[in-house]
Protein backbone atom coordinates (compact mmCIF):
# COMPACT_ATOMS: atom_id res chain seq x y z
CA UNK A 1 0.00 0.00 0.00
CA UNK A 2 1.39 3.39 -0.92
CA UNK A 3 1.86 5.89 1.88
CA UNK A 4 -0.44 8.39 0.16
CA UNK A 5 -3.53 6.20 0.52
CA UNK A 6 -4.00 7.15 4.17
CA UNK A 7 -4.77 10.72 3.12
CA UNK A 8 -7.80 9.63 1.09
CA UNK A 9 -11.03 9.73 3.11
CA UNK A 10 -12.69 6.84 1.25
CA UNK A 11 -9.64 4.65 1.86
CA UNK A 12 -9.56 5.51 5.57
CA UNK A 13 -13.28 4.78 5.95
CA UNK A 14 -12.96 1.44 4.14
CA UNK A 15 -9.83 0.47 6.09
CA UNK A 16 -11.42 1.47 9.42
CA UNK A 17 -14.64 -0.38 8.66
CA UNK A 18 -12.70 -3.50 7.65
CA UNK A 19 -10.70 -3.32 10.88
CA UNK A 20 -13.78 -2.85 13.07
CA UNK A 21 -15.44 -5.90 11.49
CA UNK A 22 -12.29 -7.96 12.08
CA UNK A 23 -12.12 -6.66 15.67
CA UNK A 24 -15.75 -7.64 16.30
CA UNK A 25 -15.08 -11.16 14.97
CA UNK A 26 -11.97 -11.37 17.18
CA UNK A 27 -13.97 -10.41 20.28
CA UNK A 28 -16.75 -12.88 19.46
CA UNK A 29 -14.15 -15.65 19.16
CA UNK A 30 -12.94 -14.71 22.67
CA UNK A 31 -16.48 -15.12 24.03
CA UNK A 32 -17.58 -11.49 24.05
CA UNK A 33 -21.05 -10.54 22.93
CA UNK A 34 -20.78 -7.59 20.53
CA UNK A 35 -23.80 -5.37 21.11
CA UNK A 36 -23.20 -2.45 18.76
CA UNK A 37 -20.72 -0.81 16.43
CA UNK A 38 -20.12 2.84 15.54
CA UNK A 39 -22.31 4.42 18.20
CA UNK A 40 -22.34 8.14 17.49
CA UNK A 41 -22.76 10.28 20.56
CA UNK A 42 -22.50 14.05 20.64
CA UNK A 43 -19.32 13.68 22.70
CA UNK A 44 -17.72 11.24 20.24
CA UNK A 45 -17.98 7.80 18.67
CA UNK A 46 -17.80 4.42 20.35
CA UNK A 47 -16.26 1.94 17.89
CA UNK A 48 -17.56 -1.24 19.53
CA UNK A 49 -19.73 -1.94 22.53
CA UNK A 50 -19.46 -5.49 23.86
CA UNK A 51 -20.43 -7.56 26.86
CA UNK A 52 -17.78 -9.60 28.70
CA UNK A 53 -19.70 -11.57 31.28
CA UNK A 54 -21.58 -8.83 33.16
CA UNK A 55 -19.17 -6.05 32.23
CA UNK A 56 -20.00 -3.60 29.47
CA UNK A 57 -16.86 -3.03 27.39
CA UNK A 58 -16.24 0.13 25.38
CA UNK A 59 -13.71 -0.87 22.72
CA UNK A 60 -11.58 1.62 20.81
CA UNK A 61 -10.31 0.01 17.60
CA UNK A 62 -7.05 1.27 16.10
CA UNK A 63 -5.82 -0.06 12.78
CA UNK A 64 -2.55 0.06 10.91
CA UNK A 65 -1.14 -1.30 7.70
CA UNK A 66 2.21 -1.87 9.39
CA UNK A 67 3.17 -4.38 12.04
CA UNK A 68 3.56 -1.74 14.74
CA UNK A 69 0.62 -2.62 17.00
CA UNK A 70 2.12 -0.88 20.02
CA UNK A 71 2.20 2.46 18.24
CA UNK A 72 -1.40 2.06 17.07
CA UNK A 73 -2.56 1.21 20.60
CA UNK A 74 -0.54 4.07 22.10
CA UNK A 75 -2.37 6.54 19.86
CA UNK A 76 -5.29 6.39 22.29
CA UNK A 77 -3.96 9.39 24.20
CA UNK A 78 -5.49 11.38 27.06
CA UNK A 79 -7.75 13.61 24.89
CA UNK A 80 -9.09 10.50 23.10
CA UNK A 81 -9.62 8.76 26.45
CA UNK A 82 -11.56 11.78 27.69
CA UNK A 83 -13.75 11.79 24.55
CA UNK A 84 -14.45 8.08 24.92
CA UNK A 85 -15.33 8.53 28.59
CA UNK A 86 -17.73 11.37 27.79
CA UNK A 87 -19.33 9.40 24.95
CA UNK A 88 -19.75 6.37 27.22
CA UNK A 89 -21.31 8.45 30.00
CA UNK A 90 -23.77 10.02 27.56
CA UNK A 91 -24.68 6.60 26.16
CA UNK A 92 -25.09 5.06 29.63
CA UNK A 93 -27.14 8.02 30.85
CA UNK A 94 -29.53 7.83 27.89
CA UNK A 95 -29.96 4.08 28.37
CA UNK A 96 -30.24 4.37 32.18
CA UNK A 97 -27.25 2.07 32.65
CA UNK A 98 -25.08 4.23 34.92
CA UNK A 99 -24.90 1.46 37.55
CA UNK A 100 -23.45 -1.02 35.05
CA UNK A 101 -19.82 -2.19 35.36
CA UNK A 102 -17.90 -0.61 32.49
CA UNK A 103 -14.35 -0.95 31.25
CA UNK A 104 -12.39 0.56 28.38
CA UNK A 105 -10.39 -1.72 26.08
CA UNK A 106 -8.11 -0.88 23.18
CA UNK A 107 -7.91 -3.31 20.29
CA UNK A 108 -5.18 -2.66 17.73
CA UNK A 109 -5.54 -4.38 14.36
CA UNK A 110 -2.60 -4.74 11.99
CA UNK A 111 -2.87 -5.65 8.33
CA UNK A 112 0.74 -6.38 7.30
CA UNK A 113 1.11 -6.76 3.52
CA UNK A 114 2.69 -10.21 3.88
CA UNK A 115 0.06 -11.66 6.26
CA UNK A 116 -3.09 -13.43 5.15
CA UNK A 117 -5.01 -12.55 8.29
CA UNK A 118 -4.92 -9.49 10.54
CA UNK A 119 -2.87 -9.47 13.72
CA UNK A 120 -4.45 -8.24 16.97
CA UNK A 121 -3.27 -6.63 20.17
CA UNK A 122 -6.06 -6.57 22.75
CA UNK A 123 -5.52 -4.49 25.88
CA UNK A 124 -8.33 -5.06 28.38
CA UNK A 125 -8.81 -2.27 30.94
CA UNK A 126 -6.50 -0.08 28.83
CA UNK A 127 -7.34 3.07 30.78
CA UNK A 128 -9.51 4.39 33.57
CA UNK A 129 -12.34 6.84 32.85
CA UNK A 130 -10.98 10.37 32.56
CA UNK A 131 -12.26 13.92 32.60
CA UNK A 132 -14.93 15.56 34.67
CA UNK A 133 -17.47 12.79 34.01
CA UNK A 134 -15.51 9.98 35.64
CA UNK A 135 -17.51 6.87 36.35
CA UNK A 136 -17.63 4.93 39.55
CA UNK A 137 -16.60 1.27 39.73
Amino acid sequence: MAAGFTRWPFWRRWFGSRSEKAAAAFLRAKGYRVLAANLNETAGEIDLLALDGTTLVVVEVRSTATGDLDRAAASVNYPKQRKLTEAAVRFLTRRRLLGQNVRFDVLAVSWPPTAREPVFLHIPQAFEPTGKFQMFS
